[in-house]
């Protein structure tokens, strides 16, 4: 057990092993639109709405680089209509109404999407204003959302819902796209998310995720116990 702590500690110190911390929280307003991610203030989107009044939620306090593998928890719920009269829901989008896409498609440089209406979204840029937008996804199918790894381009919107699985239960990992320094979040609608209501507080990490040298050496290292624990026992 002595060794076993060791050896973990000497992994940790030496970088080799990465332990998720307890993330950074955003809370995110039924109003906040996607598709003025990375706008300046002024520019307008999806009819009515104008940064940064209707701005998404930017992601801080997070270091994040490609290639990191991020997971989403939330709790709060939203709705697109005027006091809630559609009925609210939570970050995994509201079933019942179904699936819609952007009404103005690709706009702002970031690509349309479909996805539950009310749901979480989130989308990551560079350091840039978007300016070309790439494919939209399409998450309107129970299938298509039941992924175990998501890895979106850059300005291409992207279904978080509960960051859970079919299942309510295994987590979901979403891979952070070359170039991208930014991260935002909002919720799903067609047009008009001014008149939205409610909040989400939504926790993003890190998943630890050592590379294949790491998990070779690691495996290495716990063979070495287990030899050493096997020839005590003779």
């Amino acid at each position: 057990m002595i060794l076993t702590r060791v050896l973990l500690a000497t992994f940790l110190a030496m970088g080799l092993i990465n332990i998720a911390g307890a993330g950074v929280i955003t809370t995110v307003l039924g109003t906040a639109d996607p598709w003025l991610a990375g706008m300046p203030n002024g520019s307008t989107a999806s009819s009515n709405d104008v940064a940064p009044a209707q701005s998404p939620a930017q992601v801080t306090g997070l270091a994040f680089a490609p290639g990191d593998a991020l997971r989403f928890s939330s709790v709060g719920s939203t709705d697109h209509c005027d006091a809630g009269g559609c009925g609210l829901a939570g970050a995994e989008g509201d079933l019942g109404e179904g699936s819609f896409g952007h009404a103005a498609g690709a706009q702002n440089g970031i690509a349309n999407v479909t996805a539950l209406i009310d749901s979480l979204i989130g989308v990551f840029l560079d350091a840039n204003q978007p300016s070309v937008a790439p494919p939209g996804l399409d998450f309107s199918t129970a299938l298509s959302r039941d992924f175990a790894t998501l890895s979106p381009l850059l300005s291409q919107p992207f279904y978080i819902g509960d960051g859970l699985r079919n299942d309510g239960v295994t987590v979901q990992s979403f891979l952070v796209p070359a170039g991208a320094t930014r991260l935002f979040l909002g919720t799903m609608d067609g047009f008009d998310w001014l008149n939205n209501v409610g909040s989400l507080r939504v926790t993003v990490e890190l998943q630890a995720v050592p590379e294949p040298g790491t998990l070779a050496l690691v495996g290495l290292a716990f063979a070495a116990l287990g030899f050493s624990r096997r020839r005590k026992l003779h």
